[in-house]
């Protein structure tokens, strides 16, 4: 499978400034937006339970409570510090995508949920990231979100943020564009990106999906790419991303379909091949059922 050399996340510190009105949050391993207008502002995703607290601290720190909290999409590394972000700011709308509250009350995902964030805040330990509180031990309520679909917008204040319903990734999931700035908040659309090997291509609802959905947002030429982990990517390394993104994906695409052995065996390779480094903060279960997916929409 082609990788190509992997994109280089541009260096920040935690908040850090990438833009007036744009700031990069959390850490490396879950990476939260805020983009601030005049009158209003909007955190982009809420990380998990270990990292809310060291968010709320560095909001503490721009002198911000954010007006939006943004969930890109109800996987437990986007939703599960919801609920303490909701409680230190219970006035913030709290906004989701289309399918996503249907998503969160099937059983098999509050259950993953919780399993997700114990493990998840358990890594961040083992990497010297203390935790700010425990894990959660129930999944995140998104009673009284707004659902939004794509191309509507929001006016922070002299600072529009555009939503994008994009599919090939996740049910529920919103992007958000700020075109004055020619900024990205991509989530995980393109992949995880591994800084050592390049993208883990992640299309879990459908590959024809996932590819259109890479087209789509590299035709808005965005300067900053903000990514979910590991950093954003500015510029010509912004550029090549979607480059490395579509290739890691047509690459494992055409090898799966390729490939006659069973589902299991094949599981088994690219989890041996994946399984590492920053993408070890995820449960081996979830990573199994990430492969396993990844096959099906290949071969279906």
């Amino acid at each position: 499978m082609a990788m190509g050399r992997p994109s280089q996340a541009t260096a920040v510190s935690f908040p850090g400034r990438l833009d007036e009105g744009l700031w990069v949050l959390g850490n490396s391993f879950f990476t939260l937006y805020l983009v601030r207008g005049k009158t209003a502002s909007a955190l982009i995703d809420t990380g998990i339970s270990a990292t809310a607290d060291g968010v709320i601290d560095q909001l503490g720190k721009l002198g911000v409570k954010p007006d939006y909290l943004i969930v890109t999409h109800p996987h437990p590394d986007h939703i599960n510090g919801l609920p303490a972000l909701r409680e230190r700011y219970p006035d913030a709308r709290v906004v989701i995508g289309p399918g996503a509250p249907e998503f969160l009350s099937h059983p098999k995902t509050a259950a993953a949920l919780v399993a997700e964030d114990r493990f998840m805040s358990e890594f961040l330990q083992s990497q010297g990231i203390r935790p700010g509180r425990p894990p959660i031990d129930r999944p995140p309520s998104v009673d009284g979100a707004e659902v939004a679909g794509g191309d509507e917008t929001i006016d922070l204040g002299g600072l529009a943020v555009r939503f994008l319903h994009v599919g090939g990734h996740a049910i529920g999931n919103i992007l958000v564009h700020v075109p004055s700035l020619g900024a990205l908040m991509a989530s995980d659309s393109l992949g995880f990106r591994i800084p050592r090997i390049g993208f883990f291509p992640i299309f879990f609802t459908g590959y024809a999906d996932y590819m259109a959905a890479i087209d789509r947002l590299e035709a808005l030429e965005p300067r900053i790419l903000c990514l979910a982990h590991q950093g954003p990517l500015v510029g010509q390394d912004a550029r090549k991303a979607f480059q490395d993104a579509r290739e890691a994906a047509r690459s494992l695409y055409e090898e799966i379909r390729n490939d006659p052995r069973d589902e299991d065996t094949i599981i088994n390779d690219l989890c041996a091949r994946f399984y590492r480094d920053e993408l070890a903060l995820y449960t081996p279960e979830n990573i199994i059922g990430c492969c396993r997916l990844v096959i099906r929409r290949s071969r279906a």
